[in-house]
């Protein structure tokens, strides 16, 4: 912790990133804060003077991005760490299937990280020990019902940066993937079914933090959680689709629960 790191930390404005935003400022770490709303960035900013660069803006926005590294590049000429917490969940009802609730998510969990890498790692080339951080999910360790969607695009960063590690190696550019269960988030808050072992932003961005300063190529908790849809992902696919189908339930169930 004794190393200042220049830190670029996406979806800060609530949840794991306003809590990952929070901790890394008080170690004494400069940050460049981005999300869709700047009011909770510029808060977080008045209360760390002259640590935090606020830097709103849509991700899935290209040019915005771009911008976002432009400054970053100006201000700072480099990046130590990009961790890339943006995301979004919606979950599908097969009774009312929308393919269009596809095209929401990958955008902003595919296509939006995608942007954020563009823009990153010609600052991360010019880092000190540089790590690439992204945020999946404990979701790609087994299919769920409702998570298609959510599940698909978080397969999909699972992969990008597992590919990517191989690629940025030639660069001395760390990769690590945050894979969490449930946390305690205004996001969960929304979920209409049981959440076993959630723990709260706090323990998540704590372990997080640990993780990525230990260079750990995943950080995946709570752990027995973890353990046991691993276990289950790795059952033959009929005994796994015998134990995990009585999850599912019909829009009357979830409105009667």
């Amino acid at each position: 912790m004794s190393t200042k790191k220049r830190i670029w930390l996406t979806g800060a404005s609530s949840g794991i990133g306003r809590t990952l935003a929070e901790k890394l400022a008080a170690q004494g770490h400069l940050l460049a804060l981005s999300a869709r709303s700047a009011e909770p960035l510029q808060e977080m900013a008045e209360r760390f003077p002259g640590q935090i660069l606020v830097l709103p803006a849509d991700l899935t926005d290209a040019a915005a991005v771009a911008a976002v590294g432009q400054t970053i590049s100006q201000e700072w000429g480099a990046l130590d760490w990009a961790i890339l917490n943006a995301g979004n969940c919606e979950y599908v009802d097969v009774d009312q299937f929308e393919a269009a609730m596809f095209e929401r998510v990958m955008r902003i969990n595919v296509l939006g990280t995608a942007n954020c890498i563009q823009a990153a790692l010609p600052l991360l080339r010019k880092g000190a020990e540089p790590r690439l951080v992204g945020v999946g999910s404990s979701v790609t360790f087994c299919p769920l019902p409702r998570a298609e969607a959510y599940g698909a695009s978080k397969a999909a960063v699972r992969y990008l940066f597992q590919a990517l590690e191989l690629d940025l190696a030639r660069w001395n550019i760390g990769v690590t993937l945050v894979s969490p269960g449930f946390v305690e988030t205004p996001l969960t808050a929304q979920n209409d079914f049981p959440m076993p072992m959630q723990v709260t932003s706090d323990k998540a961005a704590d372990t997080i933090i640990k993780g990525i300063h230990k260079g750990k190529r995943e950080i995946s908790f709570p752990g027995p959680f973890i353990a046991v849809l691993k276990l289950l992902g790795a059952l033959p696919n009929a005994l796994r689709f015998a134990l995990t189908k009585g999850m599912a339930r019909d829009a009357a169930q979830r409105n009667d629960a």
